[in-house]
């Protein structure tokens, strides 16, 4: 009997530390995924700026060139947008903000300065466009300051929280 109850109580502290963590998660893959999501915008740039490469191609180039974590949201987007020619390059960033939200953890802000950027794109000469690029650059930085302040503070809360709440279970059982 004394050997049930300590599995139970293990089990317990263990799954709401796991819990735990997995909120901590969410916030570092939010961090990681914004830097790799800047650098994907940088391969972009370069590609429709200095290679004067047409949108499907640099699209390519990112999912190729980028980290496969992000970069495929890219490929994506070139996907649909050689699916629906009659669509604009705004309705390729729609098709994928499913996959920004639930696989690559980003709040709404992210993906409303996304969104803008793929209103703009492919709109405008290329000197416009390096404007573009600019701007967004700027705002993911900002997103990627304020992702660290919160996964410096949130991070270390839910993990402490996970462990406790689970201590705090088994207390209030035995």
């Amino acid at each position: 009997m004394f050997f049930i109850k300590v599995v139970g109580c293990l089990m317990i502290i263990l799954s709401s530390s796991f819990l735990g963590f997995s909120y901590s998660r969410i916030y570092s893959e939010r961090l990681k995924n914004l830097i790799y999501f800047q650098n994907c915008l940088q391969i972009l740039e370069t590609e429709i700026i200095y290679g004067a490469n047409p949108l499907p191609d640099a699209l390519k180039e990112v999912y190729c060139k980028g980290n496969k974590k992000v970069s495929y949201i890219f490929d994506e987007i070139r996907e649909f947008l050689l699916n629906n020619k009659d669509l604009s390059v705004y309705d390729g960033f729609l098709h994928v903000v499913p996959e920004l939200r639930e696989v690559l953890c980003f709040k709404e802000q992210d993906i409303e300065i996304i969104l803008s950027f793929g209103r703009s794109l492919g709109i405008s000469n290329r000197t416009d466009q390096e404007k573009y690029f600019k701007v967004i650059s700027v705002q993911l930085k900002g997103q990627q300051k304020e992702a660290e302040e919160e996964k410096m503070k949130n991070g270390k809360m839910y993990k402490s929280l996970g462990i406790l709440i689970g201590f705090g279970i088994v207390l209030a059982l035995y």
